[in-house]
C-alpha cells in the first residue's frame, strides 16, 4: 500500500495501517529531527511529538504532493516552535552551565582511537553552529536528500533564497571544522 491507501485506511479507523504509515516514516523524521537538535533524547520527544501531530492533522492533509514532504513540513515547524520555546531556552542554559563545569579532557592519545567519531561529531557540531535558516537548509538538503525545489516549498521561501543558504552554510562549516582557514586558491593576485 502507498501512504495515500494508508491515510484513506486510517480515516476510516485503522490502527494497523497508522502503525505501518509510522514505521514507514519514523527514521526519516527522526534523523531530521536529531540533526536539528543534536540531542538524542530531545529528539526522540519530538518525533512522537510529530506524529501525534500528524494524526490530529490527517483530516486536512490533501493528496496534492508527497505525504513524506508534508510530513517533513509538520517536522520542520515543530522543531522551530521548539526552538522558539521557554523549554529549549532552558536546557541550553543548564547546558552551558554543565560544560562550564566539566574539566578539560586529559586523555589526549583517545584521540587515535576515536578519530572517526570525533570527526562526526565535529560535523554535527557545526551543524548546529550554523544559522537556523542555513542549517535548515543544509540539513534537507544533503541529510534529507529533497531538490533545492523541495526546500524551497517546505521552508516557505524561493530557490535562490536556499540556495544562497545551502552555499554559505557549507561555507561557514568548511570555516568551522577546517578551523577558521580560508580557501586561498580563487583570489586574484595584486
Amino acid at each position: 500500500m502507498d501512504d495515500e491507501e494508508l491515510i484513506h485506511e486510517i480515516r476510516k479507523g485503522s490502527r494497523a495501517a497508522m502503525e505501518v504509515l509510522v514505521k514507514r516514516h519514523y527514521h526519516s523524521i527522526f534523523t531530521y529531527v536529531y540533526r536539528k537538535t543534536g540531542d538524542y533524547h530531545t529528539a526522540y520527544d519530538l518525533t512522537q511529538e510529530v506524529f501525534v501531530k500528524m494524526m490530529k492533522s490527517l483530516g486536512s492533509y490533501r493528496d496534492n504532493g508527497k505525504f513524506s514532504h508534508w510530513l517533513l513540513k509538520i517536522a520542520v515547524n515543530h522543531c522551530m516552535d521548539y526552538f522558539r520555546g521557554r523549554e529549549y531556552k532552558q536546557q541550553n542554559r543548564e547546558s552551558e552551565l554543565t560544560e562550564e563545569a566539566l574539566p578539560a579532557s586529559e586523555h589526549q592519545n583517545v584521540w587515535n582511537i576515536f578519530y572517526k567519531r570525533l570527526q562526526n561529531d565535529q560535523v554535527r557540531q557545526a551543524v548546529l553552529r550554523l544559522p537556523e535558516q542555513q542549517r535548515d537548509a543544509v540539513i534537507l538538503n544533503y541529510y534529507n536528500g529533497l531538490k533545492i525545489r523541495e526546500v524551497a516549498e517546505l521552508t516557505g521561501t524561493n530557490e535562490s533564497t536556499v540556495k544562497s543558504r545551502i552555499r554559505l552554510g557549507i561555507a561557514k562549516l568548511k570555516e568551522i571544522i577546517v578551523g577558521g582557514e580560508r580557501d586561498e586558491t580563487y583570489r586574484k593576485p595584486r
